[in-house]
């Protein structure tokens, strides 16, 4: 695995109920994809290639917009080795999981 991005979508809608929905739909999305992923409280891990995940985190704007939010912002860590591996969701946080 090449990379692996964190990616939190803040779409602009009126309430939080609204913020859950389109962020829900966009979590739904990550996870139609088949990659690894894991859901944090602030932001979505997914794991795969580096091409792959560029256009995942495209599409996450796209789902928002189409979802009724008015704009979108999204906060994008993005991890690239492309001769070799990064660390993986469960090599950073297997030991924190209670």
């Amino acid at each position: 695995m090449e990379s692996s991005i964190a990616i939190q979508v803040l779409p602009k809608v009126d309430g939080e109920s609204e913020v859950i929905r389109v962020v829900d739909e966009v979590i739904a999305y990550i996870k139609s994809t088949g990659l690894s992923y894991q859901v944090g409280a602030f932001e979505t891990t997914i794991e795969g290639e580096y091409d792959v995940l560029m256009d995942i985190v495209k599409e996450c704007q796209k789902i928002a917009i189409r979802a009724g939010a008015e704009s979108v912002s999204a906060y994008v860590k993005i991890a690239y080795k492309p001769e070799g591996d990064v660390l993986s969701i469960e090599q950073k946080t297997k030991k924190h999981q209670q």
